[in-house]
């Protein structure tokens, strides 16, 4: 099993952890909020995860533009 990590707005696959190699303490998720853990964490039917972040590109990309936020799909 493991956890892969995608930005949430250009879709782009940024790299995985086995999941026995960290914990959701270690990761950071245990903080979440239930919405929050809606919103970035998915799980699929063969028990991998997927958490949706944002990459460099896009943060850069947002903080240059914040306007883009405003948008449902802004860098797509």
């Amino acid at each position: 099993m493991a956890i892969h990590y995608v930005c949430r707005h250009c879709r782009t696959f940024l790299g995985s952890i086995r999941r026995s190699a960290a914990t959701e303490m270690q990761l950071g998720l245990h903080s979440l909020t239930p919405a929050e853990r809606r919103d970035i964490i998915a799980y699929d039917s063969d028990g991998e995860i997927t958490v949706k972040v944002t990459c460099n590109y896009c943060k850069e990309a947002l903080d240059n533009n914040p306007e883009l936020s405003l948008l449902a799909s802004p860098l797509q």
